[in-house]
């Protein structure tokens, strides 16, 4: 078992519950990681013997586009694209982070953190 790391991946996005954040947007942050078999891949050196980590920037890039009421919402949606597309990863873990959120006060970051393993939620 291995793990592959995806770490702060900037994404400028439309999620939030005031109508200002849909419409202005702000920055996030978001840190992936999935834990997979990666012995084959350790010995062939083979793109096709691992998880792509093109796929899963994709993903987290995508479902970032689309805006969410809440962080959960779309760490949710990435776990399940991630789940269904990549079928070797065994567990997965997202954590998406609204810099500088509008919370009344100096609040650098708000995040959510959400796992998934494969059969069911961890």
């Amino acid at each position: 078992m291995g793990k592959i790391y995806l770490e702060d991946i900037r994404v400028y996005a439309h999620h939030g519950c005031m109508e200002a954040e849909t419409v202005i947007g702000s920055d996030y942050r978001v840190d992936l990681w999935v834990e997979a078999d990666l012995r084959a891949s350790e010995i062939s050196d083979d793109l096709s013997d691992t998880v792509d980590y093109v796929v899963l920037n994709n993903i987290v890039n995508e479902e970032m586009a689309i805006p969410s009421k809440l962080l959960e919402h779309v760490a949710r949606r990435i776990l399940i694209r991630v789940m269904e597309e990549e079928p070797m990863v065994d567990l997965c873990n997202v954590r998406v982070a609204k810099i500088n959120p509008p919370v009344g006060g100096h609040v650098r970051t708000i995040s959510v953190e959400l796992s998934e393993k494969r059969g069911g939620a961890s």
